[in-house]
């Protein structure tokens, strides 16, 4: 969900999920019946504007929004521990949707400077399809084995510096495809991007 939330094309950022994801607990405790006066969170991002934002979400809830707040706030230091042991449940008996043969589960603690995770990571990158759905494509200590380990893909829409460039001095919308005008008569002449000429595509003048 992370992975797929911060790669997507319109981008929806870590701060951003753990914020929804924070709402989205205190919602269900409200709507659970739970008579809840008061909220302590770990910030991330801005402490005074994350207040102000679950502040605003829920009027009738005291809010504490303070940076390492499981160091200062027994009972966020109990939810911190909480967390962790569900995590280390769900990925002790992570059940894996590729057929990897007989995984190796020591995974080590999962953060890159633990040898356990690094080595894991390594042996399990395939080059062409990267990692199973465990890993966290948009982790950077993936991404940057990725980009060391793995098979370089070219997309055919990636365009060469200069063909930015040119692009940007021509830049004419697309619906100038669908003008009645013939192509001599068009304000703005280019040179056609390899794309269409690979593949013998041309723009019509009538439909």
């Amino acid at each position: 969900m992370i992975s797929t939330s911060m790669l997507q094309r319109a981008k929806y950022n870590l701060n951003a999920l753990s914020h929804d994801a924070a709402i989205g607990l205190v919602q269900y405790a409200l709507d659970s019946g739970v008579q809840l006066k008061e909220v302590f969170v770990d910030t991330v991002g801005p402490a005074e504007k994350y207040q102000d934002k679950l502040s605003q979400r829920f009027p009738g809830v005291e809010v504490t929004v303070r940076p390492k707040a499981d160091s200062l706030f027994p009972i966020v230091s109990a939810a911190s521990i909480c967390a962790k042991v569900a995590r280390d449940h769900a990925v002790k008996s992570w059940k894996f949707a590729e057929d990897l043969g007989d995984v190796d589960t020591d995974y080590g603690s999962g953060y890159p400077n633990d040898p356990k995770t690094k080595s894991w990571l390594l042996k399990y990158l395939d080059p062409v399809f990267g990692y199973p759905q465990f890993v966290r494509f948009s982790w950077s200590t993936a991404q940057t084995l990725l980009d060391s380990k793995a098979v370089t893909v070219h997309w055919d829409d990636d365009e060469e510096d200069g063909e930015k460039a040119a692009a940007r001095q021509n830049n004419t919308s697309v619906l100038s495809y669908f003008s009645r005008n013939k192509p001599s008569e068009l304000t703005h002449t280019r040179d056609t991007h390899r794309f269409f000429t690979e593949r013998k595509l041309k723009s019509i003048n009538t439909l």
